[in-house]
């Protein structure tokens, strides 16, 4: 006789996030949580579709994949072109870039954390699905929407100040930027500056008081050990734009330190699954099951020594305090790292602006294809992310790998809502309240789907035709 299927609960769409996927819960004959998988149902072939073009394209084109980190994958992909020429961009160009990445960070975190996470801290995980959104949250709370909502504006400013558009910016160039910052608009950013500050702090308060309500809930809340990866400066410090590669352990060891991003591949490889489309990278000396790793706010503050900015540090000691001494696992504490990172992000847009040489007119500097491989990383909102060309001696792309933050958290995430669903999920007939749990702990990690469905191998493909009922009359599947 044949085994009886399991049961499984489905999670379809997976709510206040960039992109789209379900979430599969398979239960036990008990009732149960087995295993639950993170299902991304969308392809994006940016990797594949990106050969054959000219390698100067890409600053262009990959801005493209997404329309909340452009900064990042611009950026990541003009270091790798400017690895090709052979060449480095100016001062003021360096300085422009910052404040550029800087103003991108702050939208997303914001984003983040007042739009598509806020409502479960704010309205209550239990409370109605059809209102706890930013609407609902505009409702009851309109002075912190409003606070988000321009916390928001002013990173997108940032970029807009500078190039001209808020998303898709096109001032970065190979060599340094197009255009400069004004002084009245240098003035007028220097405005938003203690507005910024406001807001960040009343997130971090908000946040604060959460914990302290629900702190049983919130350190059993996904704390599964494990490694971390993120870019620091050449002390140890908190460094998004320009660092170089650190990762540590489960117990907060050191594993490697100031490695090159152009070395990459030695540590990380990538695989894919028959369930999704998102690739499942690992850190290649400890294997496939030991080598799971994250990527991100909650990793870059537990890889870095110290912030570079006062309010950031005074809360970075706070939020490492959590971990007594060793990393912070509790998957839920991304919410304070990113904070903690946008209150960083203001205090250093400030430092920024003030130097005398961000007006300045000296933009770039010039080169010509020099070497067939470029590589170039920058620290996204969601992680470390890698951009990595080859070319023939045309300039020409023959191979395009683009290594996204969100598909190094893949596996954690997978384990993230197993380790939710066995706390909350036991038995089918679950309360909507416990499935939203599960839901939140893919948005601790702020995944954007758009940027990193780039699947290798064999492409799962699920069609289900139904009739007016909605029965399943058939299914094919590749």
């Amino acid at each position: 006789m044949d085994k009886p299927a399991a049961k499984k609960i489905l999670i379809s769409p997976v709510t206040r996030i960039e992109g789209h996927a379900k979430i599969t819960i398979a239960l036990k004959d008990n009732g149960e949580v087995d295993q639950a998988q993170f299902h991304v149902n969308e392809f994006r072939g940016f990797e594949k579709f990106c050969e054959g073009r000219m390698y100067t394209e890409m600053p262009t084109i990959t801005p493209r994949i997404c329309g909340i980190c452009p900064v990042s994958h611009t950026i990541a992909s003009v270091k790798a072109c400017e690895m090709i020429q052979g060449i480095q961009p100016t001062y003021t160009a360096n300085l422009l870039r910052r404040l550029m990445h800087i103003g991108q960070n702050i939208s997303s975190h914001a984003l983040s954390f007042f739009h598509l996470s806020s409502p479960d801290f704010l309205l209550g995980y239990d409370s109605d699905p059809a209102s706890r959104n930013i609407i609902g949250l505009a409702e009851k709370f309109p002075d912190i929407a409003l606070k988000g909502i321009r916390l928001r504006k002013f990173g997108q400013e940032i970029s807009e100040r500078i190039t001209g558009k808020k998303i898709h910016a096109m001032g970065i160039v190979p060599g340094g930027m197009s255009y400069p910052l004004t002084k009245d608009n240098q003035q007028a950013l220097m405005q938003w500056i203690p507005e910024a500050l406001e807001a960040v702090q009343t997130g971090i308060r908000i946040i604060k008081e959460f914990h302290g309500v629900n702190g049983e809930m919130i350190n059993s809340f996904a704390t599964s050990p494990t490694m971390y990866l993120g870019t620091v400066g050449p002390n140890g410090e908190h460094e998004l734009y320009d660092g170089l590669l650190r990762f540590v352990d489960a117990e907060g060891h050191v594993l490697q330190d100031q490695l090159s991003p152009t070395r990459y591949l030695e540590f990380i490889a990538e695989r894919s699954v028959d369930w999704s489309y998102l690739k499942y990278p690992y850190y290649k000396p400890l294997g496939i099951e030991k080598g799971i790793y994250r990527v991100g706010p909650l990793a870059r503050l537990n890889v870095a020594d110290r912030m570079k900015t006062p309010l950031a540090q005074a809360e970075f000691l706070q939020f490492r305090a959590l971990g007594n001494g060793q990393p912070v696992h509790g998957t839920f504490f991304f919410h304070y790292a990113r904070l903690i990172e946008t209150l960083a992000g203001v205090e250093e847009a400030a430092m920024l602006l003030q130097d005398p040489e961000v007006t300045g007119t000296h933009l770039q500097t010039f080169g010509r294809w020099n070497n067939a491989t470029g590589i170039g990383a920058s620290e996204a909102p969601r992680g470390t992310l890698f951009h990595h060309y080859e070319t023939d001696d045309s300039g020409k792309l023959t191979m395009v790998n683009l290594l996204i933050a969100t598909g190094q958290n893949n596996p954690s995430m997978n384990r993230s809502i197993t380790d939710v669903a066995r706390q909350y999920v036991h038995g089918a007939a679950v309360a909507e309240g416990m499935l939203n749990r599960v839901e939140s702990a893919i948005r601790c990690y702020d995944p954007c789907l758009s940027c990193s469905t780039h699947a290798m191998g064999k492409m799962p493909m699920q069609i289900d035709i139904v009739n007016a009922g909605g029965e399943v009359l058939r299914s094919l599947q590749r």
